[in-house]
C-alpha cells in the first residue's frame, strides 16, 4: 500500500496574538484530520518567499488580511492548497482554535453538503469554513440565515465599490445561493453542544471563477459586459467577514427581527407562485391550489 500524501496546512494571523497561537499550534503538532491522515503544519512566514509553494491561482493570504477589518472573525487563518474538507478541519479541531478561525482551500475533494452529500470543488471556487460559539440554543438554527445574508450583501458591496454591474444573488431557503435561476453557492452549518455552549462550524462554497458545474459570479459579470476587473476570492471572503461580524452582533443583541426585512428582500421565494396539493380523505382525491408565497416562516418570536 502506498503511503498517504501529507496535507499541508498553512497558519497565519492578522495580529501578533494570532501569529503566536499559530506558532504554538505548529510546535505542539495539535491540528489533526478526522481520518488521522498525515498533516504538515507550516507558518506563512516560513514559506511566503518560496515561489514554488505559492504559484498559479492560489489564495493570496496577504491580500485577504489587508482587506479584513474585523475584531474576531477571520483573523486566524488555516490555508491549504488541496484539502478533503475545510468543514472537517474546523469542526474536528474546534477546541484548539480561536472563535472566528477560518479554513480556506484552493481545491476541496470531499466537501460536505446537506443530507450527507459529498461535493468536489474545482479551482475557482471559494471554499471556507469558520467557527462560531453560541450560548442560546434557540437561535442556533438561525445562524445559517445570517451567513447567507452576509454573503449576498458582501457581493453587492464589492460590485458597487468596484463599479461593476450588480449581481442579484438570492437566498433559496434554507441555505442555498442562486444567481440567474441557477445555484451559485451553498452554506452548511453544524453544531455540537459542550460545556453549556454550542460550537458551530459554518461552511460556505461559492462559484467565483469556475464555469462548472453551473455558473459563477465572474461568468455572469462577463455576460453583463464586465471583462476586467473580476471578483477575487480574497476580497469576497474579507468582505463577507466584515459584513458577517456586523450582522452577527446585531443578531445577538437585537434578535433576528432586526435583520428580517433585509433577509426577505434577498429571499428568492417572495412572490413565487407554487402549486399546493391537498389530499381529500373523504373523496380519495388530490386537489391542487395555486398560491403566492409571501413569507415562508415568521421569525419575529425568536
Amino acid at each position: 500500500m502506498e503511503p498517504q500524501s501529507s496535507t499541508m496546512l498553512v497558519l497565519s494571523g492578522k495580529s501578533i496574538a494570532e501569529n503566536e497561537l499559530a506558532r504554538c499550534l505548529k510546535n505542539s503538532n495539535t491540528l489533526k484530520l478526522p481520518d488521522d491522515s498525515p498533516v504538515t503544519v507550516v507558518l506563512q512566514s516560513e514559506i511566503e518567499n518560496q515561489e514554488s509553494v505559492f504559484t498559479g491561482d492560489v489564495f493570496r493570504i496577504n491580500s485577504y488580511m489587508g482587506l479584513l477589518s474585523t475584531s474576531i472573525f477571520g483573523k486566524f487563518l488555516i490555508y491549504s492548497p488541496k484539502l478533503a474538507s475545510t468543514h472537517d478541519v474546523v469542526s474536528h479541531n474546534f477546541a484548539e482554535l480561536p472563535i472566528g478561525a477560518v479554513c480556506v482551500a484552493d481545491v476541496q475533494f470531499k466537501g460536505r453538503g446537506r443530507s450527507k452529500n459529498t461535493w468536489e470543488s474545482p479551482k475557482g471556487c471559494l471554499m471556507f469554513s469558520f467557527t462560531i460559539q453560541m450560548e442560546d440554543g434557540r437561535i442556533v438554527p438561525l445562524v445559517q440565515y445570517i451567513v447567507c445574508l452576509a454573503m449576498t450583501e458582501a457581493i453587492k458591496d464589492i460590485c458597487r465599490q468596484n463599479g461593476m454591474p450588480s449581481l442579484d444573488v438570492r437566498i433559496k431557503w434554507p441555505n442555498d445561493l442562486y444567481l440567474d435561476g441557477l445555484k451559485v453557492g451553498g452554506i452548511l452549518c453544524t453544531s455540537t453542544y459542550k460545556s453549556k455552549k454550542f460550537n458551530v462550524s459554518a461552511g460556505i462554497g461559492l462559484n467565483v471563477n469556475n464555469q462548472q458545474p453551473t455558473i459563477s459570479l465572474n461568468s455572469v459579470l462577463q455576460r453583463l459586459g464586465c471583462v476586467s476587473p473580476q471578483l477575487q476570492r480574497e476580497e469576497i471572503i474579507a468582505a463577507f467577514f466584515n459584513k458577517f461580524e456586523c450582522f452577527y452582533d446585531i443578531f445577538i443583541s437585537q434578535g433576528f427581527q432586526a435583520l428580517e426585512e433585509l433577509y426577505y428582500k434577498t429571499w428568492l421565494h417572495s412572490g413565487q407562485r407554487v402549486i399546493v396539493q391537498e389530499n381529500n380523505e373523504d373523496q380519495d382525491q388530490i386537489s391542487e391550489n395555486v398560491v403566492t408565497i409571501q413569507v415562508l416562516i415568521s421569525l419575529k418570536d425568536w
